[in-house]
């Protein structure tokens, strides 16, 4: 069976390519507003066989060497490579990412992800011996012990729809690596990259069932990728909201959980910080799929000396940004992901002027015939008690806030439900890392945005569940078992 047919593409289910149950959709150019695509929708019935058929898959796959499945990562990432550039202009296409993303930070990342876990790690960490005087036979003994990463099962790998490449790969890769096999159920907005994926892994050996990846618009498919019992985990990106619906199904079935949610990250900017640097940094938020990122520094502190100049920097920054297509040479801010996220994105602007912030840059619609674009926006006079202050837009949105001093900046920073990823900008490096220390987030970019992707990555409170990432990802992805022995 092909992986396509006329009327779109199939699902990938026990290594066989389905007909949906449920028919097709659009998937659209958010850039031209062009069909991209045809979608599957998958039935309750169809996400459930696929659930199956990765546990059937689970009693083999788990049992192969970890060189075995390295290989098999190897190889997939090596395909991915060799399909660079179709595979970046379909990820352009569904997602409307400039095109040095879709290559670089998109298909690229993903390959670079599955080369990064066909790297073979120990699983295994000896503990020290130690003396049980009071076992249940009575007198002393010495007792050995080993702490062994073990695979969880059955992951269900719910991706965003920011990024189709890296986002899933960085679930993918680490899962199989570890010996546990996978049901994908990819963001209904762009679904299609997700499974030129699956035909790498395919091409790259992966055994029947291992991968599988179903799709569609309806919540029911995301519901029953959670709510099967065959599914021992599930892996989220997405929104707290969401988030806190899929952990309450886990809950019930007691399945392991791992959530990368929202987003607000503060950026404290001090008096005596570099503000060419903390100006780049922040404008990230613009040109970095435009604003559609959860670790974007959307909510600037400033203290007051350099308020005035960080927020004129920050403007005249905007002026020189390229808005629109995304495959012109020189554009920096595409469209954002749909005619209803721009929507958001605009009532949130609107409503930031409605309490009280200034508009000083942006805040109309670029004058495009079709897309769904959203001019790079800067609001300031804004206060804590803001809307558009303390929930997560995410869009080419930022917000700035003044404050006085060290004291009142950690309060600001951390007066949120969220706690992804806090930044700080000082000349005095011993305070930046002092102020790190108190911020209740799950990392802090000390005078920089940059990211090391050995480094864990997830969030304090509602931003999310667990850490992942480098070998972090590996345990994420494992339950530990402990061997005791007679020492």
């Amino acid at each position: 069976m092909t992986r396509q047919a006329g009327s779109g593409q199939r699902l990938f289910i026990g290594g066989s390519w389905v007909e949906p149950d449920g028919g097709h959709y659009e998937v659209i150019d958010p850039a031209t507003e062009d069909v991209v695509g045809l979608a599957p929708e998958a039935s309750r019935d169809q996400v459930h066989a696929a659930a199956g058929a990765a546990r059937e898959a689970f009693r083999t796959w788990s049992r192969t060497t970890p060189e075995e499945r390295a290989a098999v990562l190897h190889r997939a990432a090596e395909e991915i490579r060799r399909n660079l550039l179709p595979y970046a202009e379909l990820a352009q296409a569904e997602t409307g990412a400039t095109t040095g993303t879709a290559r670089g930070m998109q298909v690229g990342v993903g390959a670079a992800r599955f080369q990064r876990y066909a790297r073979v790690e120990p699983v295994e960490e000896p503990l020290p011996p130690q003396i049980n005087e009071a076992g249940p036979f009575g007198g002393a003994a010495v007792l050995g012990a080993l702490a062994v990463r073990r695979p969880v099962g059955v992951v269900t790998c719910i991706t965003s729809y920011n990024n189709p490449w890296a986002n899933p790969a960085g679930k993918i890769a680490p899962a199989l690596a570890m010996g546990n096999t996978v049901v994908v159920k990819p963001a209904p907005q762009d679904p299609l990259s997700v499974y030129r994926m699956a035909e790498a892994l395919e091409a790259a050996g992966v055994p029947p069932g291992v991968v599988n990846v179903v799709s569609g618009a309806r919540a029911e498919v995301g519901e029953a990728a959670v709510d099967s019992a065959d599914v021992d985990m599930v892996s989220f990106t997405g929104s707290t909201a969401v988030g806190r619906r899929i952990a309450e199904v886990c809950g019930r079935g007691m399945k392991r959980q791992l959530m990368e949610l929202g987003g607000k990250g503060a950026a404290i900017v001090f008096e005596d910080a570099d503000l060419e640097s903390a100006v780049r940094g922040i404008g990230t938020t613009f040109s970095f799929y435009s604003g559609q990122i959860c670790t974007a520094p959307t909510r600037v502190l400033a203290q007051r000396p350099v308020y005035d100049r960080l927020v004129n920097q920050l403007a005249a920054f905007i002026g020189h940004l390229k808005v629109g297509d995304p495959r012109a040479p020189g554009t920096v801010v595409g469209p954002l992901i749909s005619s209803a996220h721009r929507d958001r994105v605009e009532s949130y602007i609107e409503l930031g002027r409605k309490e009280g912030a200034r508009v000083v840059a942006g805040g109309e619609r670029p004058p495009f015939e079709r897309g769904f674009y959203v001019a790079p926006t800067l609001l300031t006079d804004c206060t804590p008690d803001m809307r558009v202050v303390r929930e997560e837009i995410f869009g080419p949105v930022v917000v700035v806030v003044p404050f006085d001093d060290e004291e009142e900046a950690v309060a600001l920073a951390d007066d949120t439900d969220y706690g992804l990823i806090d930044y700080v900008w000082s000349g005095d490096v011993s305070r930046a890392f002092r102020v790190a220390s108190r911020l209740r987030t799950g990392g802090v970019g000390i005078n920089t945005v940059g990211r090391n992707m050995e480094a864990p990555f997830g969030g304090f409170k509602q931003s999310g569940v667990g850490r992942d990432v480098g070998s972090y990802a590996l345990h994420a992805y494992a339950e530990l078992q402990s061997l005791v022995w007679p020492g």
